[in-house]
């Protein structure tokens, strides 16, 4: 199947800030042309543009059984895991695509090369990075059955990866305009939705969530 993975250099990826520092800086849709002055980006430039989507993104309310919250700093993150998984699980950890080969190759035919191992959680938070002058993720979960798996690719150009996936069993919730029911030509609550995550991105799951054998 043809897919798409960015590949950034992390090493260059803005960091999330510490808490305190993070907090004293407006996040918010509302100040947006106060922010740019702060960046000293023009209103119409790309990373104007970007800075709008991200935070009108942050502040859309989720859909129906869904909690969300964008973080900027790494104790805003691991709040918002804890509150979502709550006070019986005390012990959480990442999971993340990996890439076993250096291409520049970011999209191909890829063929799953073994049996995915499915990740046993009854439950899961996704973190996807936002393009924002430092880092932003997008953290949410659902209420609704999601599973996670492990699986092997191969590249046409024998790129390896060790990519996360997460099915979304039940879509009913989902607008009718997402992109995925137009890619799969399905309706919403019809079909599970499966998708890769980038390197970037991170699934977080309880630290008892073991590989079926």
């Amino acid at each position: 199947m043809p897919v798409y993975f960015p590949k950034r250099d992390t090493s260059l990826s803005p960091r999330l800030l510490p808490r305190e520092e993070a907090e004293s800086i407006p996040f918010s849709f509302y100040q947006l042309q106060d922010l740019l002055r702060l960046f000293s980006f023009k209103p119409n430039s790309p990373q104007a543009r970007a800075m709008e989507d991200t935070l009108h993104h942050c502040e859309t309310n989720p859909i129906n059984g869904e909690t969300k919250r964008c973080v900027t700093s790494r104790e805003a993150m691991l709040d918002y895991v804890r509150e979502t998984f709550g006070d019986e699980v005390s012990n959480f950890q990442t999971i993340s695509t990996a890439h076993l080969t250096v291409s520049p190759t970011h999209f191909q035919n890829y063929t799953i090369i073994d049996t995915p191992r499915p990740v046993l959680a009854d439950r899961m938070v996704a973190c996807h990075t936002l393009p924002y002058p430092y880092a932003v993720f997008y953290c949410h979960s659902q209420e609704t059955e999601n599973r996670v798996f492990e699986v092997s690719l191969e590249g046409e150009n024998k790129d390896r990866v060790n990519a996360v996936a997460v099915c979304h069993m039940d879509t009913s919730q989902w607008s009718r305009n997402h992109m995925s029911f137009r890619v799969l030509g399905i309706e919403p609550g019809t079909e599970p939705v499966c998708h890769y995550f980038s390197a970037d991105n991170l699934v977080w799951v309880p630290t008892t969530a073991r590989n079926a054998e």
